[in-house]
């Protein structure tokens, strides 16, 4: 299956924008680290470095995107910190990252819950896959992400954070209804393009 087929169940979508020929691979904390090169239909492939799945043309991996939200119904959204490498300072839906071999995308969100935000298993309810897409989005020059990418979401009955200055640069709490149904009003907030998506398709339950 094509990257550029249109977007729908487990169907690639594209934006694609050219990338330098001249760009630099400089050495970065992701070439120490692998992710799970997947099919179209989420079957892994073997692992491979995580630098080299987001440089290039890139090579199709699993990722997921967690949306987290409060008991009123707030989305609660994190920007992105300064030092990411590839959509530094836009927002994104709570968390978002990669399984390793053997984990399944519950135990990595609630690993990188606790490690991004400080938020623990007992503050939260019903964590679980709602949706899974895949999409291929360049950034600038500095790479790209080429994703089967699952949506999980939870509830969280206590709303305490600890976020890591390191991962996150600014949080906010979002009415989702209004969110969702008024795209235009949060133009303002540069999105990352698997949060975008997630919400724009929204098959929550």
């Amino acid at each position: 299956m094509s990257p550029d087929a249109v977007e729908g169940s487990m169907t690639p979508v594209s934006d694609e924008t050219l990338m330098s020929e001249d760009s630099t691979e400089e050495a970065h904390a992701n070439a120490l680290q692998d992710v799970i090169a997947v099919d179209e239909n989420d079957e892994p492939q073997g692992t491979v470095n995580r630098l080299d799945a987001h440089t290039g043309d890139g090579i199709r991996h699993r990722a997921f995107t967690a949306l987290l939200f409060d008991e009123d119904d707030n989305i609660l959204l994190a920007q992105r910190a300064f030092g990411k490498r590839l959509w530094d300072t836009h927002w994104d839906g709570t968390v978002a990252s990669h399984p390793v071999e053997g984990q399944s995308q519950e135990a990595a969100t609630r690993e990188r819950l606790e490690e991004e935000l400080g938020i623990t298993p007992d503050q939260y309810d019903d964590l679980r896959v709602t949706d899974r897409f895949e999409y291929k989005r360049y950034y600038e020059n500095a790479g790209l992400e080429w994703e089967v990418c699952a949506v999980l979401q939870a509830t969280l009955h206590d709303t305490t954070l600890d976020p890591d200055p390191d991962e996150v640069a600014g949080l906010m709490w979002v009415p989702y209804e209004y969110f969702n149904e008024n795209p235009k009003y949060y133009r303002q907030l540069r999105l990352c393009p698997w949060f975008e998506i997630a919400a724009r398709r929204d098959t929550s339950e």
